[in-house]
């Protein structure tokens, strides 16, 4: 009864952890939406761009840090006072009126919500098995693309009658998710006594890691180009209304989300998560290069290739979050989400002006032409097979699916009520 208790609780968890992300990714990644109304107010397209890049720059600054505390402390208050904390900081925002000010709270409510990127990660790694941490980790990774349609859905409208309003239902939303974290999620069982951040489970000691990291973020720049710039193209180059172009771009983030559910559940079965990684950078590339020809010449096929590289741009990410948190293991799990996230963002920071002042000043084909070879470089630096940190066995072998290190193992011991985590079953 117990152990399918446990079972039933993973569950939950699961559930609790992606309504938490959706509502946090719906500010930290759908500030675009607001870019129309933002360039009514005056601002220019590369200045309403940098303010929909602070929370992405919020989020670089604090991400290893929330990653550390989930390490030490656990998973589930980190989780929610983030969140409660964005929320209120958002809430807050909704009577600032100078643009220094409003992206000093984006920057500060990006800060406080990165504690969901690193703390519900981690919450994946303690709770499911390998043979199923594939599927979970894809379905806490549709939470960004989930929340992004939400932010597409919302707030057009809502910024009709306000940029308030608009930020208040943001708010709302991150507060009413911490709280929702905080009656139901309970954290993992921990790594035993003196493993946790041991020199022999230090999983950086190689270069798997880091490779990882790489690859992830090379990939973070067309899927960046493409999802803040979908709206603006789509209304600048093709005459569409935002009240027409944003549910049709929220019907791409559902199919991004379904794309990275089949791909976590496509590693599952493979036994590997860099082998369909590196095959979807393939993708992915083909699609921008379609895409970007289709922006040169004016045809109607690049808003095809738009909707199919919103939907393959974004199909990696929870590969490349599952195979660093089976890398690095429980007791290394947080820090080492905290840094992937970390360098993604910084780049991530970094994509929304400096695209938006390659189209200013040559147009949206070459800035699509130019991230074409983003995924082919990341294609070359994914590593070519996974091992754990702790693993002797022979270089060059491919085991059929990742393991945690050995200096990390969590302690055996069924679930025994509500506090007791699933732990790692293997």
């Amino acid at each position: 009864m117990d152990h399918e208790r446990g079972d039933r609780r993973r569950w939950l968890v699961l559930a609790v952890g992606m309504s938490a992300m959706t509502s946090g990714c719906a500010f930290q990644f759908g500030l675009p939406y607001l870019i129309p109304a933002l360039r009514d107010e005056g601002l220019s397209l590369s200045g309403a761009g940098l303010l929909a890049a602070c929370p992405t720059a919020g989020l670089v600054l604090t991400l290893t840090a929330w990653g550390a505390a989930a390490d030490r402390w656990g998973e589930r208050w980190v989780l929610a006072s983030g969140l409660g904390l964005g929320g209120l900081v958002l809430l807050a925002a909704t009577a600032v009126r100078g643009t220094a000010g409003l992206g000093a709270c984006f920057l500060l409510a990006g800060a406080a919500g990165a504690s969901a990127h690193a703390s519900s990660g981690r919450l994946i790694l303690g709770w499911f098995p390998a043979r199923e941490r594939g599927l979970a980790m894809g379905l806490r990774q549709t939470s960004l693309p989930l929340g992004v349609a939400v932010a597409a859905l919302l707030l057009p409208p809502l910024a009709a009658h306000g940029r308030a309003t608009a930020l208040a239902v943001l708010g709302g939303l991150s507060v009413g998710a911490a709280l929702l974290v905080a009656v139901a999620v309970r954290d993992p069982a921990r790594p035993g006594g003196g493993e946790a951040g041991g020199q022999a489970g230090n999983p950086y000691r190689t270069p798997v890691l880091w490779r990882l990291h790489g690859a992830a973020t090379l990939l973070v720049v067309p899927q960046f180009t493409v999802s803040v710039f979908a709206l603006v193209f789509l209304v600048d180059e093709r005459g569409w209304s935002p009240s027409t172009a944003g549910p049709l771009l929220a019907c791409v983030q559902v199919a991004g989300a379904g794309a990275r559910l089949a791909a976590g559940r496509w590693s599952d079965v493979a036994g590997s998560r860099v082998g369909p990684m590196r095959r979807l950078a393939w993708t992915a590339s083909g699609v921008l290069a379609v895409l970007a020809a289709g922006a040169f010449s004016g045809s109607a096929v690049a808003v095809a290739a738009l909707m199919a590289a919103g939907v393959v741009t974004v199909s990696t990410n929870g590969l490349s979050f599952t195979a660093v948190a089976e890398y690095a293991g429980p007791a290394w799990a947080g820090r080492a989400l905290g840094v992937h996230t970390t360098v993604q963002n910084a780049v991530a920071a970094c994509v929304a002006p400096a695209v938006g002042a390659l189209i200013g000043a040559a147009g949206y084909g070459w800035a699509y032409a130019v991230v074409v070879a983003f995924p082919l470089v990341a294609a070359a630096v994914v590593p070519l097979h996974e091992k754990s940190a702790g693993s002797t066995s022979r270089a060059g072998s491919t085991p059929r699916r990742l393991s945690v290190p050995a200096g990390a193992a969590v302690r055996s011991r069924p679930p025994s009520g509500p506090d007791a985590g699933g732990g790692q079953s293997e």
